[in-house]
């Protein structure tokens, strides 16, 4: 559980907390203005093939590593895809190209900046104009857009939900009254496919997934977001670990599952911005007890471009690089729903 979540949003269902009785009425209205929006919008179609990544929660499901992978996918059919991004936490509201050289995650987010290694991406508050700006570029075969599920603006070909095994949906109200961004029927509605990540024992399918399969008639599959490369180091390691993303216990479980000696847990907020005097602090507790720092790749992204004890924090920390995985049969779906929606935009353009 992340410092700015409620706990009660992951509560058991059956126990009603009185947070959630007074804002619940809160959350209803919050799901009628999001379905307000839909039935008002006019969305724009782009002649480029369009797949969006979303969750039906707020907080991290492995979004960002499914844009990855999809993105990836794409390249390994020599198809240039560029990532679009709300740029969520940056300054700029764009559109802008992210140049990861140049720019910082207080500039563009830490999502953009992290995905844009290597991958063109174009952050914009105003989606249209974003992907518009990518039209103009002239040598995009697809556009896959971080987030904006929830986001009526825009046409999509493909839209995938992510949703994590172990969280789910919570209490399943809406905003702030629970963490779903709409009502989950309404949500249901709005996608092609659901990716439900991760899970407790690889022989048991989580509830979700067995729940899902039951509301939903498209095709919900099972991934997996893992360490890639060399992990060695962490076992028998003396780790100093501290994560301010979404569910740092996902990350925290991952690196105990390659039993360190030692795992000493540091939580921030999601997004976090790191402060001076926390990178002082982190520095001089990783120097007392004789520990290794480490961190995940969004949190190391925010420190890119930073001074001081800020850079010294971001030398000295080590990352859990991860990657989604699909067992065979799932991935042969996925891949058929991505040629449906790239034949799709080509027919369109």
């Amino acid at each position: 559980m992340r410092p700015d979540e409620p706990g009660w949003w992951y509560g058991d269902g059956r126990t009603v907390t009185l947070a959630e009785r007074l804002l619940a009425p809160v959350g209803d209205v919050y799901a009628a203005a999001v379905e307000r929006r839909f039935r008002t919008a006019v969305p724009y179609r782009a002649p480029l093939p369009v797949i969006c990544v979303g969750n039906f929660t707020a907080g991290g499901t492995g979004k960002t590593p499914l844009t990855r992978f999809l993105i990836a996918r794409l390249a390994e059919k020599e198809k240039a895809a560029v990532c679009l991004s709300r740029g969520y936490g940056g300054s700029l509201a764009g559109p802008a190209w992210v140049d990861p050289e140049h720019h910082t995650a207080r500039e563009v987010g830490d999502e953009p900046l992290l995905i844009a290694q290597g991958v063109r991406v174009m952050v914009a508050r105003d989606r249209k104009a974003g992907l518009v700006a990518i039209e103009r570029a002239g040598d995009v075969a697809a556009v896959v857009m971080d987030d904006g599920l929830q986001n009526p603006s825009l046409a999509k070909d493909l839209s995938i939900a992510v949703v994590d095994a172990r969280r789910g949906f919570g209490n399943g109200r809406v905003i702030p009254a629970g963490p779903l961004r709409a009502r989950l029927a309404f949500q249901l509605g709005l996608v092609d496919c659901i990716a439900v990540m991760g899970a407790d024992a690889p022989d048991a399918e989580p509830p979700v997934f067995e729940d899902l399969k039951k509301r939903f008639h498209g095709p919900v599959l099972r991934g997996a977001v893992a360490p890639t490369g060399d992990v060695s180091w962490i076992t028998d390691g003396n780790l100093l670990a501290y994560a301010g993303i979404a569910d740092p216990e996902r990350f925290f479980r991952m690196l105990a599952g390659y039993a360190p000696a030692t795992l000493t847990r540091r939580t921030f907020p999601d997004h976090h911005a790191f402060t001076e005097a926390e990178a002082v602090h982190l520095l001089a507790e990783a120097d007392a007890t004789g520990a290794e720092l480490v961190t995940t790749e969004k949190d190391l992204a925010r420190l890119a471009g930073a001074a001081g004890a800020l850079a010294d924090l971001a030398a000295r920390s080590r990352t859990l690089p991860i990657a989604v995985t699909f067992e065979e049969r799932d991935l042969l779906r996925l891949t058929a729903l991505i040629d449906g929606a790239l034949k799709n935009g080509y027919l369109r353009g």
